[in-house]
């Protein structure tokens, strides 16, 4: 088994039972630790803060500034 980054995604390379070297994400495999939160969140939430605040600074560029309140 091999763990790299391919195209700024974390990956894991293997040989399945046919010999086939197979790719899959890192994040679906055991591989990389969990991310904290979602642990933590054990699935009550849908966003992290750090998106939320990522997501409300882009749509305020797009919008120029101007929210409605």
């Amino acid at each position: 088994m091999t763990f790299r980054q391919n195209w700024g995604e974390e990956r894991v390379y293997f040989h399945n039972d046919s010999g086939q070297l197979v790719s899959l994400p890192a994040r679906w495999t055991s591989v990389i630790e969990a991310d904290p939160f979602v642990q933590v969140s054990a699935g009550r939430s849908l966003f992290r803060m750090e998106d939320l605040l990522v997501l409300a600074r882009l749509i305020h560029a797009l919008t120029g500034g101007e929210g409605r309140r």
